[in-house]
């Protein structure tokens, strides 16, 4: 949905994005053994993959590249602790993020995780049109920016 130039993703849809998102990954045949999540954004959308795969070994890589709101750092930052590199020698990996924007965090991710392993597929919520990258799955394209429900809302400071 969207609204004043923003796509919106409710709670209810992201549900909906998720489960479709993760038909599509089965209907291909690639059968994940780890689900890699992107920190942060990633996070929500790959816990709620791998439940819906039946994939209980996840592992996350923090990459650092929005400073704010359509903000960026100059380039993608992979930040500590780091993945276990020896846990995912020749394994089929699934790497998630929330959006392909401009595809360079997953990207480098993507490139990083290859020179592990043979198999890496990614999947996002949203692909924008300038990516650089294509996700081997996508729920939506869309050129707006997107209001994830996680994301949205204040920080929750202390009163």
């Amino acid at each position: 949905m969207t609204d004043g130039g923003r796509e919106v993703l409710t709670w209810e849809t992201f549900g909906t994005a998720s489960r479709e998102l993760t038909r599509s990954i089965v209907d291909s045949g690639f059968e994940p053994e780890i689900v890699i999540a992107i920190a942060r954004g990633g996070l929500i959308p790959a816990g709620a993959i791998a439940y819906a795969m039946g994939v209980k070994a996840a592992g996350t890589l923090n990459v650092e590249f929005y400073s704010d709101v359509e903000e960026t750092l100059p380039d993608p930052v992979v930040l500590e602790p780091l993945l276990d590199t020896d846990a995912i020698v020749g394994k089929r990996l699934l790497v998630v993020d929330d959006v392909a924007d401009s595809g360079r965090t997953l990207a480098l991710v993507v490139e990083l995780l290859k020179k592990h392993t043979d198999e890496v597929k990614s999947a996002v919520i949203y692909t924008k049109p300038q990516s650089i990258i294509a996700p081997d799955f996508s729920w939506r394209e869309t050129d707006l920016w997107i209001n994830f429900p996680w994301s949205s809302l204040p920080v929750i400071t202390p009163t």
